[in-house]
């Protein structure tokens, strides 16, 4: 767009060399300012007018026909040309502050509701990747969060039903729920317990009986050998190391929101898992492990892990963003992956 005025003008100065000398090829200018006006302030617009009307008058003073009367109305054409234009250029400048404006307003509250990463965390190094299957927002249907707390360090990743303003709704009210019950609740799975009831009393204002999360939570405390997981009806995390991957075998709970549906005298566990130095903890959404290629096959999560030969967090989570897109093209689905490892020196 920037250079179409320049292609203007070099096509109008053509024409003028090639047609005869009786003709002017200035009218071609008539249409510079508004062109002008889709790339330039309104200044340079201005200017463009002044400057093709300034033309316009040398190439009919060369062609001697410089006070006929058609010449004059193309000069008018272009004096309203120019009016338009300028008045568009200013329209759309102040359109496009005030689009940048919201859009960093947005861009800031998106990045308050879902944090970055950290690198470390409390006895752990971490990785982690997030990817919206819309590429104009920030947050979509997934979550995550990494939480250092007196208990040790608890993580919290999600993926919750719906997409669009809806789903980022219960994004935040989920997260939100965990970072305030994360540092005072004792047991993973009184947590647990507290975001299903979130969630429901969520589900309750907006009149949905059908919203619910997904959600694995982990627990670890720096210098332990092992972690807790609690699963609610989230995808199975997978363990990195020793030479292979396996699946973390989790009792089968109903996601977030929908604990009330389950027998009330059952009560689950955490389940504890080894995780001694060099070995990793995957946790991921459907996003990963549902992208599908041309065919409509799967994306073979443990079978590319197994080829990488690292359980290095970092190296983990750059392979998946990568390999996945590689795979499947543009994600039909969000996508979040956390790679936890114990840090050692």
């Amino acid at each position: 767009m920037p250079w179409l005025p320049v292609l203007l003008l070099v096509l109008d100065l053509v024409a003028e060399a090639v047609v005869p000398d009786a003709v002017a090829a200035g009218f071609l200018l008539t249409a510079l300012p508004v062109v002008a006006a889709f790339s330039y302030g309104p200044v340079l617009t201005a200017v463009t007018t002044v400057g093709s009307l300034g033309l316009q008058l040398v190439l009919a003073l060369r062609a001697d026909h410089v006070d006929e009367q058609h010449h004059v109305w193309v000069y008018i054409a272009t004096l309203l040309s120019g009016v338009m234009g300028t008045a568009l250029s200013w329209q759309r400048t102040r359109q496009n502050r005030n689009l940048l404006q919201a859009r960093t307003v947005a861009e800031t509250l998106q990045r308050t509701v879902l944090r970055p990463v950290p690198e470390r965390a409390g006895g752990l190094r971490v990785a982690g990747l997030y990817r919206p299957a819309q590429a104009d927002v920030l947050v979509g249907g997934d979550l995550y969060e990494v939480c250092d707390t007196r208990f040790g360090v608890r993580v919290l990743l999600g993926d919750v039903r719906g997409k669009g303003l809806a789903a980022v709704r219960t994004v935040a009210d989920v997260l939100g729920a965990f970072r305030a019950a994360a540092y005072d609740t004792p047991g993973l799975v009184d947590l647990a317990d507290q975001l299903d009831r979130a969630v429901l009393r969520d589900a309750a204002d907006r009149g949905d009986d059908e919203l619910f999360a997904t959600a694995v939570l982990l627990q670890y405390r720096p210098g332990s050998d092992c972690v807790e997981i609690v699963n609610r009806g989230h995808t199975t995390p997978l363990l990195l190391g020793g030479g292979g991957i396996s699946p973390v075998s989790c009792a089968d709970e109903l996601p977030l929101g929908l604990g009330h549906l389950g027998p009330a005298d059952e009560r689950s566990k955490a389940i504890a898992v080894a995780l001694p130095p060099g070995h990793t903890v995957l946790l991921y959404t459907d996003g990963v492990s549902e992208a599908r290629d041309t065919t409509g096959a799967f994306y073979p999560l443990a079978p590319r892990l197994a080829a990488l030969g690292t359980t290095a967090p970092d190296r983990v989570v750059s392979f998946l963003a990568q390999d996945v897109h590689r795979y499947a093209g543009l994600l039909a689905d969000d996508l979040a992956v956390l790679a936890l490892t114990p840090d050692t020196p």
